[in-house]
């Protein structure tokens, strides 16, 4: 099984679904949030996604609050479908079928808008 790791700022191939938020442009003047995806084959069953940010807190203790620059949650996609929310750097996901998959991982404000640079 092959599993390609994505992160990007083009979220056209995600399912929305429930999710009618306007993006949030971060703007130059703030430190534009990075994150890197790595997904290792879980010893036991599935995989792991380790997720990195930088000038970015996870803060679900601030879920559905008012947005503060540089802290909100993540979103993880499976082939262009959201899987879970992420408030931390690791998620279990469970057995995928045999082949390829895509895996991504997106940044949300507290008030659930998705962060982009640039568009």
């Amino acid at each position: 099984m092959g599993v390609v790791i994505s992160s990007s700022k083009d979220h056209s191939g995600h399912d929305h679904s429930g999710h009618s938020h306007e993006p949030l442009e971060v703007s130059k003047s703030d430190q534009i949030p990075t994150v890197t995806l790595t997904v290792l084959k879980d010893p036991m069953s599935g995989w792991n996604a380790k997720v990195v940010v930088e000038h970015f807190r996870f803060a679900p203790e601030n879920a559905s609050q008012d947005h503060v620059a540089g802290e909100g949650h993540g979103h993880l996609y499976v082939d262009g479908v959201k899987i879970n929310r992420l408030y931390g750097d690791w998620h279990h996901l469970g057995k995928l079928t045999a082949g390829s998959h895509t895996v991504m991982v997106s940044l949300s404000s507290n008030d659930h808008r998705d962060l982009t640079h640039n568009g």
